[in-house]
């Protein structure tokens, strides 16, 4: 069985301990490739050294919204340098959260759009965060992918993911619409989240992909824990599940759709 985790975030400190030993859990569960995104410029430049160090590993670079204080005049620059790096795969993690509020909505949205700018000029797709923002975040993608397809950018069949998706059936609808994957995380698993998993069902396989947020949302039955990449396998067994599908074809499928997505 080959897996993916397309999201995790293998540079916190939390990992310092015992990330090797985390990194050979993956590989003996079947992982192939981990997309370790950035949320800030020292993040960004973490995930690439990892990527360096480990064959396994990829890299995102951006700025996430909560760290939109961090913004320099000279930011934008370095994540372009960044992205010249063969193993930066995508920008991100970008977007929208309205429910920390730990920076102003119109500093996130000038950086947002700074970003959707940059991936369209070096050609990376996007890793989107959203927490309480989704119908903002689908108008900043839906007029994105209008622009992508008016300058005829190959990012129009592969523009992106929205990570560990939480919102509603039309919502994603919308997004998929614009190509956009849906990233599905351990919520999934949850006793609780049946709404959720109406919504995961109601798409295509073809439109998932699997992810673990490392090291959060750890998924049943290791909820309480600290997640890892090795524990994706329990988000496809879900899937597999939804879809009354082999857990080897949900694996097969979804790594097939990062493939699509990253290029890697």
């Amino acid at each position: 069985m080959i897996l993916v985790d397309t999201h995790c975030h293998l540079d916190f400190n939390t990992f310092d301990t015992d990330r090797a030993n985390v990194l050979q859990r993956a590989v003996d569960r079947g992982l192939e490739r981990i997309l370790v995104p950035g949320i800030d410029l020292e993040s960004s430049q973490r995930a690439i050294q990892l990527a360096e160090a480990n064959e396994h590993v990829f890299a995102a670079v951006g700025v996430h919204p909560n760290e939109a204080l961090t913004w320099r005049e000279d930011t934008l620059d370095i994540l372009h340098q960044l992205t010249n790096h063969p193993k930066v795969v995508a920008i991100g993690e970008i977007g929208l959260d309205y429910y920390r509020d730990r920076a102003p909505k119109d500093l996130q949205a000038r950086i947002f759009q700074a970003q959707l700018d940059l991936a369209t000029e070096v050609g990376l797709p996007v890793v989107i965060h959203c927490r309480q923002a989704i119908e903002d975040i689908l108008d900043y993608l839906e007029t994105w992918q209008l622009n992508l397809v008016a300058q005829g950018s190959g990012l129009v069949m592969r523009p992106g993911v929205l990570h560990s998706y939480s919102g509603g059936r039309d919502a994603a609808r919308r997004a998929t619409q614009v190509n956009f994957l849906i990233g599905v995380t351990g919520p999934v698993t949850f006793p609780n989240a049946n709404e959720l998993r109406q919504t995961i069902s109601s798409l295509k396989l073809e439109d998932l992909l699997i992810e673990t947020d490392a090291p959060f949302l750890t998924p049943q039955p290791y909820r309480g824990k600290r997640n890892e990449p090795a524990y994706v396998y329990y988000v496809a067994e879900k899937l597999a599940e939804l879809f009354n599908l082999a857990v080897d074809s949900v694996a097969s499928t979804t790594t097939i759709n990062a493939g699509r997505i990253f290029n890697w």
